[in-house]
Order: structure tokens, then C-alpha cells, then sequence
């Protein structure tokens, strides 16, 4: 195998791309996702090594010297991050010209003549899911024999060999969780709604879903959602527990696993055999969810262990969730909210911004059905119109953007992109600070936090760190607008 490293590059301050988040950008509140989708191949790589230098606060100099002698460097890249990744690629050819650079990530998987002609740097790129093209290239195959991947020719020409077929068997998928152990400083990744410290890993690939906007199941995980066995995933939480046991909790990242609602009441039955939900036991798990599980099955999961779901619920429109293909209704929504309320288990709810469809009337509906369902705590964004979603085509059909992919500032805030003859972009990024504000500065939530605060010493801790984050926010979004 060649010497290979997996490198996540420095970027901005807070920059936050290492699961392969949607919307790559700076937060109200700072938080740090695992580099999973680098980690995996680094896993399947024999002697390779995995930096993922935003989150370990290390710079271009802090680094440099990892790459003397490589042969082999995989940069994760997206949107907002390429062009730095760009400049972070012709780095490493300047101090090691005679190592190979590959940049994977949806960004190059759907554009990747345009990103292969942005630098002479870039070796190759891999399109769609991409862990067995790299252990082809790191295992020393010619270019032009591995599937999934676009290259320069001898005469300098771009190559697009065949696709790869997608993984089917995701048992065939080693773990990523010895890769954290191995390679990151487990305490650096964080998040406001997820106990601290934590891990996070998929047991499933894909999402049915057919959401406008998502960025993944679009580009490189797509609509089938493929899983590993439960006892795989049962293995590696097994893993977890021995080997990090400073982790108080696990979060199960896949696009949505309660989509399969048999698959998760059996893992959430096997984790309960495994002490979770049990007085005593001290770790718990979370997952993302549509706002849409029943009931019973939330009943399964609060009984063995579940703490936390991170549910989208997008908008409070109806007509808006219709135009972004959600398959959720409000009413379902409010139903499941409530439950998960009476149950005990706590929500962060997502909500986004300038959606097709959206007008100073709908946005006041979604601020006020927020406000009435009531998440713990929410996370508000900014449409945005990532290359390869149907939004991105939608969006430059009707001129609702110039099809540019400079989503955030240089310093890593984001940008309102879309921009409506009705509803400007200035009004929807304002918008954003109004919503954060009339939810967060009212007497029941402020109570809610300081109870929280008051009953957990390390709670009192964090959320006072993430006031002070929250209102430097609010002060780089006047200055950005």
C-alpha cells in the first residue's frame, strides 16, 4: 500500500465539514462532527493516518511536515471549503511534488472536470461513494484501471473512467471508531445538543427521502438506504464502550434511521441488552429521525436508551414542505413532537430559511410553529443551493441565483443565496437572527436553560461558553450583512 494520508485541511475558524455535514459553515454555537466519511477509507488503508486539522485547531504550518515522504494524500473537499482545499493541495506539491493528491466529497463527485481543471495539484478526484477507489489507487492500480474516479491523461486531457457500483454489502465495511482512537482527540468534536464527549459512526448508508435541498443522498450516498447488520453495528458499540470509554454518548448518523422502524426498535432492543436505558448506565445514544415515528416505536426507543433526536422539520408551511418534496405533514409532525415531549425524549429541531415557495407570511408561520412545538434547542439555516441537488438546478432555471458556489464569507458565515422577486435575500438573512431571538429570549426557554444549567456543574459550563458564541454570532452576521 502506498503511504497515504487522509487529511480534513485547515480551513476558517470553527469550519465544520467532517461528516460530510449539509451546510459546511460556521454556527451559532461552535461544534465539531467526525471526519466519517475520511475515517472510513483510512480504515480499510494499512499504515495510512488521518489529520482532521479544523477541529484540532492545527494550521497549514502545524502540519506541513505529515506530508514529507507521503505518497498518497486524500483531501475531504466541498463547496464552501474547495477553494481553500484547492490551495492546501498545491501546498503539499510544493514541499512533496512526487506525492498523488485525490480530493474526494460531493463537491468533486458531481463536478469533477471543473474541479480537476482548478489545479494542476489535483491528481484525481472520485465520483459517487468512493472507499474502494481509493484502496484501488493506494494499493498502487493504474489510474486508468479504477473505476469511479476523472484523472489526467499523458497528454493532459481529463479521463472519466466507469463508475463504480455502489456498496451493497455494508458488512464488507470495516469500523471507523478504532480510526478515531488511533488518529483524533476524542474530546475535540462536540455539539451543542450532544453530550460531551461523544462518537458518532453510520450503520447505514442512503436515505429515501427525496428532499430538494440534502446535499448527500443526491450526490454520493443516494436514495437506497443500505445498512449493516445489527450485529455489526452492536460490535462496534461494543468497541465504543471498551476502548472510549470517556464517550457519554453515541449518535447514529445516518440520514434517517428511523426510516426503518423494525431495523431500529431491534438495534434499540440489543443496546438495551447492552445496559442502555438501565439505572446506572451512564451512556446514552442518539439519532437523526423524520418527524413522522410513531408512537410505539418512540416507546422502544426511550425504553433502551434513547436520549436525543435530531429531526428536520424544515419549515411550518405545508405548502412548502410540499415544494421541497419533504413527504412530512405539519399535523404528523406536532403529533410526534408531543410525544417525544410526554416521553422524555429531547428534540433539536432544524429549520431552514428561504425555501421555494417561502414569503414574510410563511416565515412567521415557521417561527411561530417552532415557538408552539417547542424543540429543546433549534438550529436555523439559510437555503442553500448546493451543486447536484434539485434545488441547484431549480434555483438557476428561475433565476433565483447566478449559480455561483460562494455560499459563505471568507471568514466562514454564511450567505443567503436565494433571492425571490417578492423576498430578497437581505430580508431572509435577517430573518434568520429575528427567528434565533424570538425563540431563544422568552421566559419558558430562558427557564428551561437555566434549570438545566443549575442541575449539571459542566452544563452551567457549556451553555455559558455557548452564550458568548451565540451573541458573537449574531455580531458577525451584522457585520456580513
Amino acid at each position: 500500500m502506498k503511504n497515504t494520508l487522509f487529511l480534513q485541511a485547515p480551513s476558517f475558524d470553527g469550519y465544520d465539514g467532517g461528516a460530510g455535514a449539509r451546510y459546511q459553515m460556521k454556527r451559532e454555537v461552535k461544534s465539531f462532527w467526525y471526519p466519517t466519511w475520511l475515517a472510513q477509507p483510512a480504515a480499510m488503508v494499512p499504515g495510512s493516518k488521518l489529520i482532521d486539522a479544523p477541529a484540532h485547531d492545527l494550521s497549514w504550518e502545524d502540519i506541513a511536515h505529515e506530508v514529507d515522504g507521503r505518497e498518497l494524500v486524500i483531501l475531504h473537499t466541498s463547496t464552501p471549503s474547495f477553494n481553500q482545499d484547492v490551495r492546501t493541495a498545491e501546498l503539499i506539491k510544493a514541499r512533496n511534488p512526487e506525492a498523488m493528491i485525490g480530493f474526494i466529497g460531493a463537491k468533486v463527485a458531481v463536478e469533477a472536470e471543473k474541479s480537476l481543471l482548478a489545479s494542476a495539484a489535483i491528481d484525481f478526484v472520485c465520483r459517487n461513494e468512493f472507499d474502494y477507489t481509493v484502496v484501488d489507487v493506494a494499493s498502487g492500480m493504474p489510474l486508468g484501471e479504477v473505476q469511479g474516479i476523472s484523472y489526467r491523461g499523458a497528454d493532459g486531457a481529463v479521463v472519466h473512467n466507469p463508475d463504480r457500483p455502489v456498496i451493497e454489502n455494508m458488512d464488507d465495511l470495516p469500523m471507523v471508531s478504532p480510526v478515531y482512537k488511533r488518529d483524533l482527540v476524542i474530546e475535540k468534536y462536540f455539539g451543542g445538543y450532544l453530550k460531551h464527549p461523544y462518537v458518532s459512526f453510520y450503520t447505514g448508508r442512503g436515505c429515501k427521502s427525496r428532499c430538494t435541498f440534502c446535499l448527500w443522498p443526491q450526490t454520493v450516498g443516494g436514495h437506497n438506504y443500505r445498512t449493516r447488520s445489527i450485529a455489526k453495528v452492536i460490535e462496534e458499540v461494543r468497541y465504543v464502550l471498551k476502548e472510549i470509554p470517556q464517550a457519554k454518548e453515541i449518535f447514529f448518523d445516518d440520514d434517517t434511521l428511523t426510516d426503518n422502524r423494525e431495523r431500529v426498535e431491534e438495534l434499540a432492543r440489543e443496546l438495551g441488552k447492552l445496559g442502555f436505558g438501565k439505572p446506572g448506565f451512564a451512556v446514552s445514544w442518539s439519532c437523526n429521525a423524520k418527524a413522522n415515528v410513531p408512537r410505539a416505536t418512540l416507546e422502544v426507543l426511550r425504553e433502551n436508551g434513547l436520549r436525543l433526536l435530531l429531526v428536520g422539520y424544515e419549515s411550518g408551511n405545508q405548502q412548502i414542505l410540499h415544494n421541497i418534496k419533504k413527504g412530512l405533514r405539519t399535523d404528523v409532525a406536532r403529533q410526534f413532537t408531543r410525544d417525544c415531549h410526554d416521553l422524555g425524549i429531547v428534540i433539536h429541531g432544524t429549520f431552514i430559511l428561504g425555501l421555494p415557495g417561502e414569503t414574510l407570511e410563511t416565515i412567521e408561520e415557521t417561527i411561530a410553529y417552532a415557538k408552539d412545538i417547542n424543540p429543546h434547542t433549534i438550529q436555523v439555516s439559510l437555503a442553500a443551493p448546493y451543486p447536484g441537488t434539485f434545488l441547484y438546478r431549480q434555483a438557476t432555471e428561475n433565476g433565483w441565483f447566478d449559480g455561483t458556489d460562494h455560499l459563505l464569507t471568507d471568514g466562514g458565515n454564511q450567505i443567503a443565496q436565494l433571492s425571490y422577486p417578492h423576498l430578497p435575500a437581505s430580508v431572509i438573512f435577517d430573518k434568520v437572527e429575528e427567528f434565533y431571538k424570538r425563540f431563544y429570549f422568552r421566559p419558558r426557554k430562558i427557564g428551561a436553560i437555566m434549570g438545566e444549567m443549575l442541575r449539571d456543574w459542566d452544563m452551567m459550563k457549556r451553555r455559558l461558553r455557548e452564550g458568548v458564541e451565540f451573541f458573537d454570532f449574531l455580531r458577525r452576521r451584522k457585520e456580513a450583512a
